[in-house]
């Protein structure tokens, strides 16, 4: 069989599904309004409702099981409510303890700093500015819990406001818009 890979900006509001199972949220948007996908397509991992940005698609199992490993970084460029303090870069630096399926948990060492330039970030409208000051901030883990980026700028202070994923290993957002899709490659550590 002849498998296929692609790289999808997700946009805000989009499930990151082809199928909605659940009787009390049908009026979902799903992936497959964006792209005519062939019923073997599965998302790569997830990417929450409200977070928008990189999402591979494949219908290869071995290469999602890849991607989702703890070998594979994940890079997410999020906007947080207040002014970030460098002792809430270095704690998100440490690991931090989060609740996972109700458990505590603590986080990995990941690389966190303050992020200045956006110019690359796809503008969309959050909340006005009269509600107080935002920061940009890069966060690089090699785990995925769930929504465990938004619980770790909620739990040292700083709740997200946006969340755009930049970067899985070797894949980058680049200048992508919401709703683009192209076919890509695996990466050649992949196929190794």
């Amino acid at each position: 069989m002849t498998h296929h890979y692609f790289k999808i900006y997700k946009p805000y509001g989009y499930l990151s599904q082809f199928v909605n199972h659940q009787t009390k949220r049908r009026n979902k948007k799903l992936l497959n309004e964006l792209y005519d996908f062939t019923d073997k397509v599965m998302a790569v991992g997830r990417l929450d409702e409200k977070s928008e940005g990189l999402l591979l698609l494949t219908t290869d199992g071995k290469f999602s099981n890849y991607i989702t490993s703890s070998k594979i970084e994940k890079e997410y460029h999020v906007m947080v409510d207040g002014l970030v303090t460098p002792e809430a870069i270095l704690e998100l630096q440490k690991g931090i303890e989060i609740s996972v399926e109700g458990k505590a948990y603590k986080t990995k060492p990941c690389n966190a700093q303050v992020l200045n330039d956006i110019s690359h970030i796809v503008p969309r409208f959050v909340r006005d500015e009269r509600h107080g000051p935002t920061s940009w901030l890069s966060i690089t883990l090699s785990e995925g819990k769930f929504r465990q980026v938004r619980k770790m700028t909620a739990k040292v202070g700083f709740p997200t406001l946006r969340l755009v994923r930049v970067r899985i290993g070797d894949y980058k957002l680049e200048a992508m818009q919401p709703s683009n899709c192209i076919e890509i490659l695996p990466a050649d550590n992949y196929l190794q």
